[in-house]
């Protein structure tokens, strides 16, 4: 499970570059946020989908395009200087650039999650709440070792379940 750094004053930026390497962090709502960095499993199913999505999505190859898609890109929102989906989506009409050498600083409209049972009370407590308050329109949750994938639609502000599927059904 992620660890909070228990605190008055608000995380800065400085805290989360001194982290060792083995070591991610996210700054969320003012709060540091540190886990063990994801190992191979995590990573490969990560790829994966990235990979189903890029072509249709990013690159307009066989599929309606529009989009930008990024595997753990970083992204600033005030109070939020640092926070990391595994990998999100913004659609070109809301961000027509992506800019080079800076965080994004425009909330995604849609966000992937991969959890092991180890992160799922900071994805779910954390994560999924701060993505609501940022009006992130859609959510999908691919849980690891329930071997289930969920998808979510914001809708006023609460999230909407659309559907579950279990084991290794393609969607």
């Amino acid at each position: 499970m992620a660890d909070p750094a228990r605190r008055i004053d608000p995380a800065t930026m400085a805290e989360l570059e001194a982290l060792p390497p083995h070591i991610k962090g996210e700054i969320i709502e003012g709060v540091l946020y540190t886990q063990p960095r994801p190992r191979s499993r995590h990573q490969r199913v990560l790829s994966l989908i990235d990979h189903e999505l890029i072509d249709p999505y990013d690159r307009s190859r066989s599929g309606p395009g529009g989009w930008w898609i990024l595997p753990e890109p970083g992204i600033e929102l005030p109070g939020s200087p640092e926070f990391s989906p595994d990998i999100a989506g913004w659609k070109r009409e809301r961000l027509p650039e992506l800019p080079e050498d800076e965080p994004i600083r425009i909330a995604p409209d849609w966000v992937c999650e991969i959890f092991s049972p180890r992160m799922r009370s900071y994805t779910q407590g954390v994560k999924r709440p701060f993505y609501a308050r940022a009006g992130v329109g859609w959510l999908w949750y691919v849980d690891l070792d329930a071997q289930t994938f969920t998808w979510s639609r914001l809708h006023e502000g609460k999230w909407l379940e659309l559907g579950v599927v279990v084991g290794e059904a393609r969607v």
